[in-house]
């Protein structure tokens, strides 16, 4: 039976590509951009991060709150505490004159002494502490608390921006190594057909032996080519099918593409030193600093607070009884010396201050150049894709007349396996350059916050790539 080219080639790729037991799953760029955002674990564990920021930050707000605790405390004494008559005469100013007059007061200690405590004592209070005046230290606190939510948000839009540059690679990896290896089809099948036309002029007596050798001995590179060709695209399949978390190979649908033209640079310089979240987290880092700039100068301001005691429990003595069951009050703390080094961390604070502007200028510098090289790629790879369009031609027509030229005797095998190989060469080149184009286009519309444009670019923007 006699397979035609067409159906050897979908025979060849069905085979090579795909695994005997386990269909392929086809995927486009959007779905699978939607896998990752929803499965990826380095994703998950930014969201927790700002997560456990917020969480912090909601927390923060507990200290406007008083603190107020239960307490409960059991005492055990040498003996029990008592008064008596002679130790309150010893007490008293008069206490000679008392003494002159009750000269003996042994009995009168006997008669009347009080126990005051027992030995075992145990007593149960509820406290209360409200801070109404901290020297703005409570705001700063909150402060501090929400430019770290801030900074755990950016953080996470930063990683997909990552993520979504690495998904570009591997998927439009697999477009290009499938293409690559359709094309080292063509090559294979080209060649397979000169061999045998190679064969049949032999045996003719129309060529010699040697041309013969050389068609097989190119037909024979070009089937290793192909089939390296294909382990490249199960290596690069096996990368995509993993980042998407599928349990079966992923064969991209949507194809490389090519844009007639990019919007003006500075749109996406523009854009990028707006939106860029790698910005916002240095601003949220400055919030940080300014907010322990303010906890540090606080801490030379008094602090002011309200305080209570209310008796839960107590013991029926004379003590507890002669003790109020509660108090209210107000506190002032004056710090006079303070060994936490305020002054050396205020300046230490003003310094990150001034750090995160330095770091926020050279970031702008090197975002701006970024962009810039980012663009200029992309346009480079453009321009070498439409260049070769006419290369394309001209090797396309080139092994038309090789094939000819040699069943005319015209011509050697050797021409024909070269014009061959320059049309794959032509080919491949192309296809890199599509593919360069479309990696340097994510790149800028990841730094420019503008990933979800990608699609316009692709399906109602761009120009198929096709073989």
């Amino acid at each position: 039976m006699k397979i035609k080219p067409l159906a050897l080639k979908q025979l060849a790729v069905a085979i090579l590509v795909l695994s005997p037991s386990v269909q392929a799953a086809s995927v486009s760029f959007n779905d699978a951009w939607q896998t990752v955002l929803t499965s990826s674990d380095a994703l998950a564990a930014e969201r927790a991060n700002v997560d456990k920021a917020r969480h912090l930050q909601d927390a923060t707000s507990d200290l406007y709150l008083p603190d107020i605790s239960v307490s409960a405390n059991y005492t055990r004494l040498d003996k029990p505490v008592e008064i008596s008559p002679s130790d309150l005469l010893d007490s008293m100013p008069v206490g000679d004159l008392l003494a002159s007059i009750f000269p003996n007061t042994t009995n009168l200690d006997q008669l009347f002494t009080s126990q005051l405590t027992d030995r075992d004592i145990f007593t149960s209070s509820i406290r209360a502490i409200w801070p109404i005046f901290t020297g703005g230290r409570i705001n700063a606190a909150q402060e501090i608390a929400k430019g770290k939510t801030e900074e755990a948000k950016y953080m996470l839009v930063m990683q997909q921006q990552a993520k979504f540059e690495d998904l570009t690679k591997f998927y439009f990896g697999v477009v290009l190594t499938e293409q690559v290896l359709q094309t080292r089809i063509d090559v294979e099948q080209g060649l397979k057909k000169h061999l045998d036309h190679a064969q049949k002029m032999e045996q003719q007596g129309q060529i010699a032996k040697v041309e013969r050798l050389q068609a097989e001995a190119s037909y024979d590179k070009a089937r290793v080519d192909r089939q390296k060709s294909a382990r490249d695209l199960e290596i690069a399949q096996v990368a995509l099918t993993k980042l998407l978390k599928l349990n079966s190979p992923a064969m991209p649908s949507t194809t490389l593409f090519t844009n007639e033209s990019l919007p003006p640079m500075d749109a996406f310089i523009d854009k990028t030193l707006s939106d860029y979240p790698g910005l916002s987290i240095l601003d949220a880092k400055k919030k940080q600093a300014s907010g322990v700039i303010d906890v540090e100068k606080g801490k030379y301001y008094p602090e002011v607070y309200l305080y209570g005691n209310y008796s839960l429990y107590e013991d029926d003595t004379l003590a507890s009884k002669t003790a109020p069951d509660w108090a209210v009050g107000v506190g002032v703390n004056i710090p006079i010396v303070d060994t936490s080094g305020r002054s050396g961390k205020v300046k230490a604070a003003h310094s990150a201050v001034t750090q995160v502007n330095y770091l926020r200028a050279q970031a702008e510098q090197d975002l701006s150049v970024l962009v810039e090289k980012t663009y200029r790629e992309a346009n480079q790879s453009l321009e070498e894709y439409n260049g070769l369009k006419s290369s394309l031609a001209l090797a396309e027509e080139n092994v038309r007349l090789r094939e000819k030229a040699f069943s005319q005797g015209l011509s050697t095998s050797l021409d024909v396996v070269d014009a061959e190989m320059y049309l794959a060469g032509v080919k491949t080149q192309r296809l890199a350059a599509a593919y360069q184009y479309v990696i340097s286009l994510s790149r800028l519309l990841a730094v420019s916050g503008e990933m979800n444009s990608f699609n316009q670019y692709q399906q109602y923007q761009g120009l198929e790539v096709k073989q």
